[in-house]
């Protein structure tokens, strides 16, 4: 018997530990947009998104125009994985070559 419970304490133990762990890594995830992809990118409010333009482009200029070309990726089929910086850089090029004709 005083086998059986010892083995039972340290499954317990074991099972105790792998639950903090798993749970310790749910909320280390990140809650910040610009790591996000876009179906986060979809579900976010507009003030959200319009942060997370500003600091993936470290400037407010077109930050409203960008919003709208991430929206536009992010309605595409198939494009929920695409990381939200990608889709930010993507657009912000579009801008610079559309400047510079």
């Amino acid at each position: 018997m005083n086998f059986l419970k010892k083995y039972l304490k340290f499954f317990i133990g074991i099972a105790v530990l792998i639950f903090v762990v798993v749970v310790f890594f749910l909320v280390q995830r990140s809650g910040d947009l610009e790591g996000a992809n876009l179906k986060k990118w979809r579900s976010a409010d507009i003030e959200r998104r319009t942060a997370a333009v500003k600091i993936l482009v470290a400037s407010d200029e077109h930050s409203e125009l960008l919003v709208q070309c991430v929206d536009k990726i992010a309605s595409l089929p198939e494009s929920g994985e695409m990381a939200v910086k990608d889709a930010v850089s993507l657009c912000y090029t579009g801008i610079q070559l559309k400047e510079n004709n």
